[in-house]
């Protein structure tokens, strides 16, 4: 029998809660499911998971897992955060559900018939009053928590500024990635705000170093492709940064003990006394 102390994934009510009113298919519901599994089941945030993976994982095809993640990813729900290895990406789930963003309902056999369509058959979930005021509403918070910031301002400039160097190392390395192209400069300004206002990274001369240097890193240049993943990281990147700075000091060769005996001949030879020779370095 399945038993916690096996191990659990731990999930916060308040997204069980939400997620169970999002409008998912059951493919994009098992590819929640298994990102939960594969990141919060082992105590991290995201994970380079691919096609070949999650369609073993979720028991759906590839193309499947491919074509529903994609919605996923347009809806918000999934995010990509890197490049992983042999083309696959770094995911992580948005925890904000105020971000998560309704599919568009797909026109079926009934709403092509238009006034031919029976009575007796609902149209309910596609056309109540409670269903749009719940979108109007959703609407409102998501407008009114994102911020926007002037492109003259210095968060935006950080922003415009991180971009621009991953454009020409993706460019540099032949590298093309949806993440790069879709950024949202203004949210990126507020994770640059977030990691000077609340995790108190005030040197900005520091920052933009970290910029340079992950850009330009063989390891980390394709695995930071997003204002977000900098801030989270910011810490183990800047120690990295001047570690990799640091000149390695060279070992001072060691004597060889055939040294002293070649100055003790000497010694001799200049008429000294050989009890008197210092033998110590």
């Amino acid at each position: 029998m399945p038993q916690i102390e096996d191990g659990y994934t731990r999930i916060a009510n308040e997204i069980l809660e939400n997620i169970m009113k999002v409008s998912l298919n059951g493919t994009q519901f098992r590819i929640v499911l298994a990102v939960w599994r594969y990141t919060y089941g082992f105590q991290r945030k995201e994970h380079d998971l691919s096609l070949s993976f999650l369609s073993k994982a979720t028991g759906a095809s590839k193309s499947q897992v491919d074509r529903e993640l994609s919605a996923l990813i347009d809806r918000n729900i999934i995010n990509v955060v890197g490049a992983g290895g042999r083309g696959s990406r770094v995911v992580t789930f948005n925890k904000n559900y105020a971000e998560w963003t309704e599919c568009t309902p797909r026109r079926g056999l009934y709403s092509t018939l238009g006034t031919e369509v029976s009575s007796t058959v609902s149209t309910e979930p596609y056309s109540t009053s409670s269903t749009k005021k719940e979108k109007i509403k959703e609407k409102k918070k998501e407008t009114r928590q994102r911020k926007t910031y002037a492109e003259d301002s210095t968060y935006f400039k950080m922003a415009v500024y991180f971009h621009s160097k991953i454009k020409e190392m993706a460019e540099a390395e032949g590298f093309n990635h949806s993440s790069i192209a879709k950024a949202d400069l203004h949210k990126w300004a507020d994770e640059f705000r977030k990691l000077v206002e609340i995790n108190k990274v005030e040197d900005k001369r520091l920052i933009a170093e970290v910029i340079d240097w992950v850009t330009a890193d063989s390891f980390w240049k394709t695995n930071v492709l997003s204002a977000k993943t900098l801030r989270d990281k910011f810490g183990e990147l800047a120690l990295k940064m001047k570690v990799s700075a640091k000149p390695k000091q060279q070992q001072k060769p060691k004597a060889d003990p055939r040294d002293k005996d070649i100055a003790l001949q000497r010694w001799i030879q200049e008429g000294k006394d050989p009890d008197e020779f210092y033998w110590e370095d």
